[in-house]
């Protein structure tokens, strides 16, 4: 059988991979001294297959071809004549490719100058592909490019097995590429035209797509809108958005939205953070047990959380006073697990409590809680808490976790970090040093201290003065002179965090420049701050960044400005715990919602509250720096995400 060069190309590069191995009992064995010869067949081919493409042979079958990389098959399909042939084979091997889940691969054919412009028969094959790799990569300029080629209509060219796949593709291309009105779209489309899709799932993801609108862009697009699934969608947003309207409020908008749109299909199948928020009211609880320390160590933490519980209740205009009752309870001197025992066999909703560590313990090992409780403190992170136990604090350790975060986002990278000894500061540094770890971040030097340290001693080893002077010591020693030496800092920092009490920290903060670390930036948890302006004191800290509760640096609100009038014991560290107590009780109302809607959240006294699948309260707080020693509230730092999406923003402005 005479084979050309062009089908020996062919066969060689669709074999499989081959190992020949010859030994002397073989019967085609020749040589003695040759003992094992191993050829990859494959590999053999691609040479060939190299040799002859070069040499012009053009003649393999593209349709049953299948290359191995995606430089192999460019190069095949441009010494393809058909151009359309050429193109189908590069969009049957990127394919392939993203079969394997070689989206990278696969990019580089989609957006090879061969595919720029695809043949008619080929433009929804190329663009369905485009986006399945776009967003696997999540490549954004790329799903910029492809949302700029797009309409919201633009799956209904699909065939019916496909339309489906197309519209959630699209959708998350254009969420991809910054625009979330036309991914919400795309899916209103698709929920009028695909009968077979789960309505729960589709409706679950537009309504998140629409609360990521601009309020001026859902006004005008409402507006403008056509359609009755649309307008009414669009209607639901509005209201819900441009009302400055608590939850309970917003339940009433969603209930008469409800009843004025009683015909679509949201009002049929509600997105499940809105049937929430509708039903909050009626499953709220009634009967609250707030369980604190009122006596002994623990009680004046104990009563500023009580009175900011209760002064949060009373300022609260949703609450039903004559269906609402709380009852205190002093937990001091008592065993709480034979509290909670008596409480579980009384007509109670929610038990608020404890405060104290090991009774909140208790609770974590009981097999189920017969009544749900917000504890108010922490279990250890590696505690599997019982299923009905919610966990509420001022954590330092969400205080450690945003301080990494922001060095991230400013990409200050490498961090000597000062904590002082003892069980609290071992958590700090844990959870600091794991953010740092998980944002590819690297705790240079960690230095603790205690009260009786010489703090100069502490600063030298932490910026490496002491090594530096004991290095010259050493040298002096070796070539016996004495030198003139001028000891250096380590250069390797980029910011230093700074975990001390204020009379400790403005020690510090001067003894960093003293020993030529000035020019490093600082940042603090908010155990810096005392909570109330002492500009003569707080002078030594100028320049340090700390994060610190809205309470403390927020703008003047109702409930802190008649605290602040009518009751003592609401500015500094009890004022901290005054705002726990209030945040408590708004959350003693949406722990269902907080639960089960996962971007769910409440701007609370302490921060911006979310909780995790297993039921603890985080806390993201505001940032401030001290200015002339009085702090100054500062912007969150643009990280790179930010900056993209305010470049895409710009450029669809500019395109406009």
């Amino acid at each position: 059988m005479t084979v050309t060069s062009c089908e020996l190309t062919s066969e060689l590069l669709n074999l499989p991979p081959l190992v020949w191995r010859y030994k002397p009992n073989h019967p085609e064995y020749v040589e003695p001294a040759m003992i094992k010869i191993r050829i990859h067949q494959r590999a053999l081919a691609s040479l060939f297959a190299a040799a002859l493409l070069s040499a012009g042979c053009a003649t393999v079958n593209l349709e049953t071809h299948v290359a191995q990389t995606a430089d192999q098959a460019l190069e095949l399909a441009s010494n393809e004549d058909n151009i359309e042939t050429a193109q189908a084979y590069l969009l049957r091997i990127a394919s392939r490719f993203q079969d394997q889940s070689d989206h990278t691969a696969a990019r580089t054919l989609l957006q090879s100058p061969q595919l720029a412009q695809p043949a008619p028969g080929l433009v929804n094959q190329k663009l369905l592909l485009a986006m399945a790799s776009a967003t696997a990569l999540e490549d954004g300029s790329w799903a910029q490019e492809i949302a700029n080629e797009l309409t919201p209509s633009t799956f209904v060219d699909y065939p019916a097995d496909l339309i489906s796949r197309a519209a959630n593709l699209q959708a998350d291309t254009y969420s991809l590429a910054g625009k979330p009105m036309p991914a919400a779209m795309t899916l209103m489309l698709l929920a009028q035209t695909d009968n077979t899709a789960n309505a729960q799932q589709i409706h679950n993801q537009l309504w998140s797509l629409l609360q990521q609108v601009p309020e001026n862009e859902l006004s005008s697009a409402s507006t403008d809108a056509l359609g009755y699934e649309t307008k009414g969608w669009l209607e639901l947003a509005r209201l819900v958005q441009t009302q400055e309207a608590g939850i309970d409020e917003q339940g009433r908008i969603i209930r008469r939205w409800q009843n004025d749109w009683a015909g679509h299909p949201a009002a049929q199948v509600l997105p499940s953070k809105l049937q929430l928020i509708a039903t909050l009211a009626e499953s709220r609880p009634e009967k609250i047990a707030l369980t604190l320390p009122l006596e002994g160590p623990l009680a004046t933490a104990g009563k500023a959380i009580r009175d900011g519980f209760l002064a949060a209740y009373y300022l609260d205009d949703s609450a039903d006073r004559s269906e609402t009752d709380i009852r205190i309870f002093d937990t001091s001197g008592t065993s709480f697990s034979e509290l909670y025992r008596q409480l579980t066999e009384q007509d109670i909703d929610l038990i608020v409590g404890p405060l104290e560590k090991e009774a909140l313990a208790g609770l974590a090992s009981m097999h189920t809680l017969p009544v749900p409780t917000l504890g108010l403190n922490y279990l250890p992170a590696d505690t599997t808490p019982t299923e009905g136990l919610y966990q509420f604090g001022l954590s330092a350790e969400d205080e450690a976790r945003q301080i990494a975060d922001r060095l991230a986002a400013e990409q200050l990278y490498q961090a000597l970090v000062i904590i002082p000894d003892g069980e609290w500061g071992d958590r700090v540094e844990a959870a600091l040093q794991k953010r740092m770890v998980a944002n590819s971040g690297v705790v240079l030097d960690i230095e603790r201290f205690a009260r009786e340290d010489n703090l100069r001693a502490v600063t030298a080893d932490l910026l490496g003065i002491t090594v530096s002077r004991d290095r010259a010591i050493q040298v002096e020693r070796t070539i016996g002179m004495n030198l003139e030496f001028e000891p250096r800092r380590r250069q390797d920092a980029d910011a230093i965090v700074m975990v001390a009490e204020p009379t400790v920290a403005r020690q510090l903060k001067p003894l960093f420049a003293f020993y030529f670390g000035g020019g490093l930036p600082v940042y603090s948890p908010s155990i810096i701050y005392e909570g109330t302006p002492a500009t003569s004191r707080d002078r030594d800290l100028n320049g340090v960044i700390f994060t610190d509760i809205p309470w403390v640096l927020g703008d003047m609100n109702q409930l802190r400005a008649r605290a602040t009038k009518s009751l003592s014991g609401t500015r500094g560290q009890p004022g901290r715990l005054f705002a726990m107590g209030a945040d408590a009780w708004h959350l003693s109302k949406r722990l269902p919602l907080l639960k089960q809607v996962e971007d769910a959240s409440i701007s609370g006294q302490t921060g911006l509250l979310t909780m995790t699948p297993e039921g603890r309260i985080h806390r993201e707080q505001l940032w401030a720096q001290f200015q002339s020693g009085a702090p100054e509230v500062i912007a969150e730092p643009i990280t790179e995400e930010a900056e993209s999406e305010a470049a895409a923003e710009a450029g669809t402005t500019d395109s406009q």
